[in-house]
Order: structure tokens, then C-alpha cells, then sequence
């Protein structure tokens, strides 16, 4: 697969935020759930005056009620769209999308970009409060109350030992076809001065579910309900553990995706493309 863009058009980056509270995830749907691909692809059409939808490719697809504040995409325009609509493309955006959804810069990607192959990692965070008292109700579509006291400490004991490539099937949701090997680059917590337990994980990329089951286990170390030790048994296991929670969508943010220098941007493509295996690990 290749990913030379078409004679007579131009790939254009797209650099967006959204609160994924109303729509049913990133993706469009046969059944018409609002999504956000579905609100920028419309929104494109009827500010370019085109007669046909221009497909857009992103970093990371989100689940339904996850939120977004730098996802990346992009979409391949012709080149005579491009150049009628390009210096006021972001501010007719601006006015025609729904507010839950914003396009922050617009602009011609460089040669080789694509934007879900090309990243090297992507960031989330995800946000968690043990406040007896519950969620701040400014913050509750962002914030997921945990009725149990959490152990700061505990919790980034058992990350450590997460990080690295790993075949994350244990915390995916499996899908054909799919690897659920990674490499987890970064996982860790700190208490905000609000109280606000926040979670940085990084990682190449994610399979299915992963970012949020992390959580969940962590969260049961944190409780006092599951040792240091468990999150790291339960993924040398290699499968689904009943045990392990999946914790609800709106905690969880993208917050950035990375990418290498232009210059590099293809070969990341093309490496990402590669499908996947462990140091020994045989072919069948």
C-alpha cells in the first residue's frame, strides 16, 4: 500500500478536538449514529460546495464517549478545491461544525504523511477522583469517581511493570486479523493539586479497549482489591481476564500524537504497515 497521493490532489493535515460525550465514537456508522467523522466530512463538503465526500484518515479511532483534545487526520482534496477554499477553510469549518467539535490548524501535509501509519506514539490520559464526595459536577463528563481511597504509590508499582513491547491480548478486545502486540512507552500517575488522580499512557499505538482496561486494573491495585504483582501476571497470561474492568469511556482524553521528522515520515508508514511479532516467536 502506498501512500502517494492521487495526481491532481493534495493531502491536507487536520489537527482537532472534540468532547466525545454525544457521539457514538470517531468512526462512521451504517446505522447514521452521530459521530465525529461524519460531522467534519459533512462539514467539508458543504463549505468546499462539493458534490462528494472527501474520506478522512485518523491517528487513533475513539470509542463512543471518549473525548479528543489533539487528534490528527487528514483528508485528500483536488487540487482545484485546495486552492479555491484553502485560506478560508478553517474559519467557514469553524462556522459550520457543531460546537462539540473543533478543527484547530488546517494545512498541506509533507510528502509521505499519513496520519493514522506515520505517528510514532499516541498519548491519553485518563482521569479518575476518590473523593468521598464524588465528581466535581463542572468536571463529570471528564472525570470517573472511584468510591474507594487509591494508593498512588501501588498503582505506579504495578505500571512499571507494563512497560515495553508486549503482546497486550490480556487488555485488548481481540479483533480479526489484528495484532495486540505494543510497545506501552509511558505509564504513570500523579495527584493532581485538585485531587484529580491523572494517568499518562503512552504507547506506538493501541488495540482495541487497552487504554481502559490498563486503568481498570490499576484502579484494583490502587483499592487495596488486587496486589502489585496482579496487572503484570494477568499480562504474561496472554488472555482475557474476567477480572479485569473496563472502565467507562469519558475519563479518557487523547491528548497528542507523535511524529518524526518530514523526512521520515514515510518510512514510519511503511514500518507501522508491518505486521507484528515478539523476539522467538514463531510463525504458526
Amino acid at each position: 500500500m502506498s501512500d502517494e497521493v492521487e495526481p491532481g490532489f493534495v493531502r491536507v493535515r487536520l489537527d482537532l478536538s472534540y468532547d466525545g460525550k454525544d457521539f457514538s465514537g470517531w468512526a462512521k456508522q451504517k446505522q447514521g449514529q452521530r459521530t465525529v467523522q461524519g460531522e467534519i466530512e459533512s462539514a467539508l463538503r458543504t463549505v468546499t460546495r462539493s458534490q462528494e465526500t472527501y474520506e478522512l484518515t485518523v491517528a487513533g479511532r475513539t470509542d463512543s464517549g471518549v473525548h479528543a483534545r489533539g487528534q490528527v487526520a487528514h483528508v485528500d482534496l483536488p487540487d482545484e478545491v485546495w486552492a479555491e477554499h484553502s485560506d478560508k477553510l478553517l474559519r467557514r469549518l469553524a462556522g459550520r461544525l457543531p460546537h462539540d467539535v473543533r478543527v484547530w490548524k488546517v494545512a498541506e501535509a509533507p510528502a509521505g504523511f499519513n496520519a493514522r501509519f506515520a505517528a510514532v506514539w499516541r498519548r491519553y490520559a485518563y482521569r479518575v477522583t476518590d473523593h468521598p464526595g464524588g465528581v466535581d459536577p463542572l468536571l463529570r463528563s471528564h472525570v470517573l469517581w472511584h468510591d474507594w481511597e487509591l494508593d498512588l504509590d501501588a498503582m505506579n508499582a504495578a505500571a512499571e511493570k507494563l512497560l515495553g513491547e508486549h503482546d497486550f491480548a490480556a487488555y485488548c478486545k481481540k479483533r480479526e486479523g489484528a495484532t495486540t502486540i505494543r510497545t506501552l512507552q509511558e505509564l504513570r500517575w500523579e495527584r493532581r493539586p485538585d485531587g484529580i488522580l491523572e494517568a499518562t499512557v503512552r504507547a506506538d499505538a493501541f488495540c482495541h479497549n487497552m487504554v481502559r482496561s490498563l486503568v481498570g486494573a490499576m484502579l484494583f491495585v490502587g483499592d487495596g482489591h488486587r496486589p502489585v504483582e496482579w496487572p503484570a501476571k494477568v499480562l504474561a497470561a496472554g488472555v482475557r481476564d474476567s477480572a479485569v474492568h473496563v472502565v467507562r469511556p469519558h475519563g479518557l482524553t487523547l491528548e497528542e500524537v507523535g511524529y518524526p521528522a518530514d523526512e521520515l515520515l514515510a518510512a514510519r508508514s511503511k514500518e507501522a504497515r508491518n505486521k507484528r511479532t515478539l523476539p522467538g516467536a514463531g510463525c504458526c
